[in-house]
């Protein structure tokens, strides 16, 4: 993993990017690559690079050319079928000065041009400068996994991992996008190309973005995720089933192997106690000869604490396990920090124990790690999944009093939250039921609790979101989205919205390249994604139980109680982690009448209701008795005037501008 950014000229009649400003830009990217730093700059472009070294350590340096140095990569990722797409290109005739993925690429483009990118099996994003044409190929991978944003103005183009590497053009507005709060407080998290911050893009999973000089831009979707038409899933019966589970387990030990062996560096392994990072870790162990590092958050409250499972496993595996302790006073002194790599709002704590992790993985000398990532949404092992299944259930027969009861299985580990057990009642789950055919009928609960928090938006904010208009990501549904059973429609809209803007970003990539350590997902691997995408659907859920032939697969490997145990979200504590003991003194300033005027995003006086009544709840000890709703909207709250502050008011800091370009292509000198 790495940081890439740069600006290009579409016209003349700008200068070209000077080294002072591409060294500023790289600076607030470090975190993401502190092993070397280079840069390529020409009359109308400029590119900047801060290298993880991972693969090919002493001849991978960035950004890197074709033989005729007419093609200029910078590329943020991995490749891991790179040394086959090389053998390939041989044969056409390419030859390869280093051992490098990103060589790989630039070859593979040259080749193939825009086609290439449906040749790569992993994470990614890549810009390639074509300096004979003068043209620019921006490109991310299948799924998100690697974030990319774009900001365009008068002719010019900036390009940046990170949000703050755009910001430190000095140049560029910051200002925040409206549109992108409304989906935060609906969808958990801005949808491609809506970023936060007005007139920035992030570029949509699974996409290429050219441009020219002279010529409009354009944008071309290489994948989504697909499923089959109804009538098309295969029947088999279930006697088959072990079939598709021999195969499901052959890729997805292909996939681990691939995110183990194809690494100059040792790759360690999260470990969570449950069943996903728990098999992933086992398969790494099976490939791994050797020492193998597993590394796991534990938690000081019995609520969110898997400790029983970890240690389980990594007995298991005689693995060399660590482990550090998170308290609800960590999760609200690095907050603050979060939000600065999170570059968004968000609506739970659950990324700053994943950012604590990462910080123990890079404190023992680790640069990777596989985790497992991608299991729930392409397995269908979510209870929002279950939640459709047993709505649907209850629809046909309303006014049944057996069918709700099936919600009480659905959330065992809310025991010690009996006030949010109880706030989910029978009408809750009969939000929907009037249009059961609605594409988005799966998430209709979830969403409308979220937007429910926009009742704590000013005025001001509210009245500008009347006259802006809304993107519907219904309306940009596939065509063929009406074809698939109401599984599939559920998995992709969880995907498109869920996944690629919250558990792979904030909690995924930000966290784990907060401290320089590049995260390998074996369930993102595109060979298993389309095999799972292709499976009947009771496969994945049969009854209510999630999940089912990655169970099937699990069986004899990893010990039985973590097989059937029941399912538990990853969740941390939220507003009780601010308001227990001494209260952080930035959490009553951002709640402060003053700040709340001066920002302009939320009503004073909700917004201050809010913060008294959890207050006065946590400090009487009755934190348990906070609902889900409010802890939400005091996360969301929190965060989104921490990042007003940190981004709007403030300048972005420059992280590290103590470095020398150790590689360094100029064609502007002398000229």
């Amino acid at each position: 993993m790495c940081g890439i950014a740069g600006i290009i000229n579409l016209t003349e009649n700008h200068p070209p990017p000077s080294v002072d400003l591409l060294k500023n830009i790289i600076g607030t990217l470090s975190h993401r690559g502190p092993d070397e730093f280079g840069y390529y700059r020409d009359l109308n472009a400029g590119f900047a690079h801060a290298r993880l070294s991972i693969i090919d350590l002493t001849t991978g340096q960035q950004p890197l050319c074709n033989e005729d140095e007419t093609l200029w990569i910078t590329f943020n990722g991995e490749i891991y079928n790179y040394i086959e797409l090389r053998s390939e290109l041989e044969i056409f005739g390419h030859r390869f000065k280093t051992k490098s993925d990103t060589e790989v690429i630039i070859h593979a483009y040259e080749n193939w041009g825009d086609e290439c990118f449906k040749k790569f099996n992993g994470q990614w994003a890549v810009a390639i400068w074509d300096s004979r044409h003068k043209k620019l190929v921006l490109s991310r991978d299948h799924v998100g996994i690697l974030p990319l944003y774009i900001k365009e103005e008068n002719n010019r183009v900036w390009f940046a991992s990170e949000v703050k590497a755009i910001f430190a053009d000095p140049s560029v507005t910051r200002e925040i996008n409206a549109i992108a709060l409304d989906q935060i407080f609906t969808y958990w998290a801005p949808i491609a190309p809506e970023t936060i911050f007005s007139g920035i893009e992030e570029l949509k999973p699974g996409t290429i973005r050219i441009y020219e000089y002279g010529k409009n831009k354009i944008d071309k979707k290489f994948w989504q995720p697909t499923f089959p038409k109804k009538d098309n899933v295969s029947r088999r019966s279930y006697s088959n089933i072990n079939e598709a589970t021999q195969q499901l387990e052959e890729k997805l030990l292909n996939a681990t192997k691939l995110r183990i062996m194809r690494a100059d560096v040792p790759v360690g392994s999260y470990l969570s106690g449950g069943l996903d990072s728990s098999l992933v870790a086992w398969m790494g162990r099976k490939v791994k000869q050797g020492e193998f590092r597993t590394f796991s958050i534990r938690f000081e409250d019995a609520e969110f604490d898997e400790t029983k499972f970890q240690h389980m496993l990594a007995a298991t595996l005689e693995s060399k396990h660590e482990e550090i302790v998170v308290t609800k006073k960590d999760i609200a002194d690095y907050f603050p920090e979060i939000i600065k790599h999170t570059e968004r709002p968000i609506l739970r704590t659950a990324p700053v124990p994943l950012f604590i992790l990462s910080k123990l993985v890079n404190d023992y000398g680790f640069k990777a790690v596989i985790t497992g990532e991608g299991a729930d949404e392409f397995l269908a092992g979510y209870d929002l999944f279950r939640e459709d299944k047993v709505r649907r259930f209850l629809a046909n027969q309303p006014t049944s009093k057996i069918r709700p009861l099936l919600f009480e299985r659905l959330y065992p580990y809310l025991a010690l939250s009996p006030s949010y057990a109880k706030g989910i009642s029978v009408e809750f789950w009969k939000r929907g039921f009037d249009n059961l055919n609605k594409f988005d009928f799966s998430h209709v609960p979830r969403w409308t609790t979220t937007a429910s928090l926009k009742k704590f938006f000013s005025e001001e904010l509210q009245g500008q979101l009347q006259t802006l208009p809304k993107p519907d990501i219904l309306d940009a549904l596939p065509e063929e989205f009406a074809d698939w059973d109401t599984l599939a429609r559920a998995q992709f809209l969880e995907i498109i919205t869920l996944f690629s803007g919250y558990i792979i970003s904030s909690q995924g990539d930000r966290m784990l390249m907060s401290h320089s350590v590049e995260g390998r997902f074996p369930f993102l691997d595109i060979d298993v994604i389309e095999f799972c995408n292709n499976l009947p659907s009771d496969y994945k859920l049969i009854g209510l139980n999630e999940k089912y032939i990655l169970k099937r697969v699990a069986k004899g490997k990893i010990p039985d109680g973590i097989i059937e145990r029941k399912k538990q979200p990853y969740r941390a504590p939220d507003a009780v982690s601010f308001l227990t003991n001494s209260s952080n003194q930035y959490v009553e300033e951002m709640f402060s009448e003053n700040l709340l005027k001066s920002f302009g995003l939320f009503d004073v006086k909700t917004t201050r209701g809010l913060f008294n009544k959890v207050s006065e709840k946590i400090k009487d000890g009755n934190y348990t008795s906070v609902s889900n709703s409010d802890n939400m909207g005091f996360i969301g709250i929190l965060s989104a005037q921490l990042l007003v502050h940190s981004y709007i008011k403030e300048n972005p800091s420059i992280r590290n501008n103590n470095f020398k370009f150790s590689t360094i292509i100029d064609r502007v000198q002398g000229i």
